[in-house]
């Protein structure tokens, strides 16, 4: 691709808004969690679950819907209620919730699983989330400047706010498990979001001689294309094999396995005992 053309739609992307349509389709995909979260299929009595409990099913899913910028706000020390006080945003997370799990037949959460609308959704969600990391480390950094681990924590927050989230949410719902949240069992949205906020922690400090533009469209790049090979492909997280390298050379697993290795040849080295050599000879 020609540079200058490359330049082009970088700006363009970098330049985008993400009211409404990129704010909605963020909204979608957590509703969306929520919904096949509280309607198991295979259980036709689940789907009960938001007649009967209409004011639950909708906090849980604005606990999810604003969770990057609540989790940031209680980061910060900043009002975690203050992303509710935008009414836009709100009326229009509550109208995606309430058509997704009320509209007639369930054509509208049949028309979001639909595949290539499905695509079409997430990959919008992943532009959105790379906005709000890049928002996040920027504001982070301008508040606690030269504090790059709280930067990226922030980062992290913002764009992937909604994977801290879940056991909250749960809990709002009826739903405790402390065995699984995020922190145990990091995601590939955790995991995206926090070299994002790195890659852009190194673009801030200067390291790259490349545009803004150019970077933010990389790491958009990056995000969709996996969110694509997730939906149409199959899941995988590409940063497994770097935690397993980094896990065997600097958390122990090297020193395990060599461990491991001398027990074996002083078991097989070592002269049988008594009690072996009694047995043999019988």
């Amino acid at each position: 691709m020609d540079q200058a053309k490359f330049l082009e739609i970088a700006n363009y992307v970098t330049g985008l808004r993400l009211f409404p349509y990129f704010d909605a389709a963020n909204y979608a995909v957590m509703c969306l969690m929520i919904r096949d979260d509280s309607h198991p299929q295979g259980k036709a009595e689940s789907i009960t679950f938001s007649r009967k409990q209409p004011l639950s099913c909708w906090l849980a899913s604005m606990l999810m819907c604003f969770a990057g910028s609540i989790l940031s706000n209680l980061l910060i020390g900043e009002g975690i209620v203050a992303p509710f006080k935008h009414q836009k945003d709100l009326i229009l997370a509550t109208g995606v919730w309430y058509i997704i799990n009320y509209s007639p037949f369930d054509l509208v959460y049949k028309l979001c699983k639909f595949l290539p609308v499905r695509v079409i959704i997430h990959c919008a969600m992943q532009i959105h989330m790379v906005s709000r990391v890049h928002h996040g480390v920027t504001y982070a950094l301008k508040k606690f400047p030269g504090s790059f681990v709280i930067a990226c924590l922030i980062g992290i927050a913002k764009g992937s706010g909604y994977c801290y989230m879940r056991l909250i949410e749960r809990v709002v719902r009826g739903i405790w498990t402390p065995s699984s949240h995020e922190i145990l069992q990091p995601s590939f949205s955790s995991k995206a979001c926090l070299s994002a906020s790195i890659v852009f922690i190194c673009q801030h400090l200067g390291f790259f001689s490349a545009p803004f533009s150019a970077i933010y469209f990389s790491v958009v790049c990056f995000f969709v294309y996996f969110s694509i090979s997730a939906q149409i492909l199959g899941f995988f997280d590409p940063f497994v094999p770097f935690e397993k390298v980094i896990c065997v050379v600097i958390f122990g697993g090297l020193v395990d396995a060599v461990g491991k290795l001398f027990s074996r040849t002083e078991q097989q080295t070592s002269p049988p005992s008594d009690e072996t050599a009694k047995h043999k000879s019988d």
